[in-house]
């Protein structure tokens, strides 16, 4: 039997009818976006983005984003993508995470997408990307695998 590949569209339903102002006001009350002047961009069922311009206090000694920032927006880029997918009430909370930096983080800004692969009722299990655009190139610089939690009743 041939196999059918999963549409191109997002598959996911948002069990909130309100998902994309919960998903928004939490990421304005999430200080740690404020203060590295993280924002977000594209938000649909199931993803997330999040872009972050270059500041040279968020380096490390070489001059590229710090791996610490690198993984913090891109935390943020999954469990963000997690929250559109839970019930009205919830909030979401990282379980655990692993992330491969791939090359350095060198770029004028970096983009974190965050996808749903699987949600679930209590654990929802998301992926992330993370691009260093510079010059106009992207460069495919972590990708993290991701294990959230559904808060119940705690939005």
């Amino acid at each position: 039997m041939p196999h059918t590949a999963r549409p191109a569209r997002n598959p996911f339903e948002p069990r909130n009818p309100d998902w994309e102002a919960n998903v928004r006001g939490s990421f304005a009350r999430q200080t740690v976006m404020s203060l590295i002047g993280a924002e977000m961009g594209v938000l649909s069922p199931g993803h997330c983005e999040i872009r972050l311009p270059f500041r040279a206090d968020l380096t490390q000694q070489n001059g590229f984003f710090h791996a610490g920032i690198t993984s913090t927006i891109v935390d943020s880029a999954g469990g963000y993508a997690g929250l559109t997918l839970m019930p009205k009430g919830s909030d979401v909370l990282t379980v655990e995470f692993k992330l491969n930096l791939l090359a350095p983080a060198d770029g004028e800004y970096l983009v974190a997408e965050g996808q749903v692969l699987k949600p679930g009722k209590n654990l929802v299990i998301a992926r992330g990307e993370v691009y260093a655009i510079k010059n106009g190139k992207a460069t495919h610089c972590a990708t993290m695998q991701q294990t959230l939690m559904t808060m119940h009743g705690k939005a």
